[in-house]
């Protein structure tokens, strides 16, 4: 599992298509966690959960459960509550297209 740092603006993962990005200082944004702001610390822990969930092809079993329960503690949820938003929250934001700018008259 690998989380990259890009430019110090955003965080990506090469097992799933969530990223976070920052907002300014230490403030953070996650795809799977709309309206949420976080910290530094709490988006890696974000997405190293999102990673965990996208590479359980199926519901995670006992042991991988403590795990995302322990992570999750530190965004304020339980282990199956992050796993069901981040399968909710799955859309790939790198592909998105961008607004076409128009000419000023």
């Amino acid at each position: 599992m690998a989380i990259e740092v890009v430019s110090a603006s955003m965080m990506t993962s090469d097992e799933t298509t969530h990223m976070a990005r920052c907002v300014g200082g230490d403030r953070w944004v996650v795809s799977w966690l709309p309206g949420r702001t976080l910290t530094g610390r709490q988006a890696v822990t974000a997405m190293t959960i999102a990673s965990t969930v996208s590479t359980t092809p199926d519901a995670p079993e006992g042991a991988d459960w403590t795990i995302l329960d322990d992570l999750a503690l530190v965004l304020g949820l339980t282990g199956r509550e992050a796993a069901y938003m981040v399968r909710l929250e799955n859309h790939d934001y790198r592909k998105t297209s961008k607004p076409r700018r128009r000419a000023l008259e």
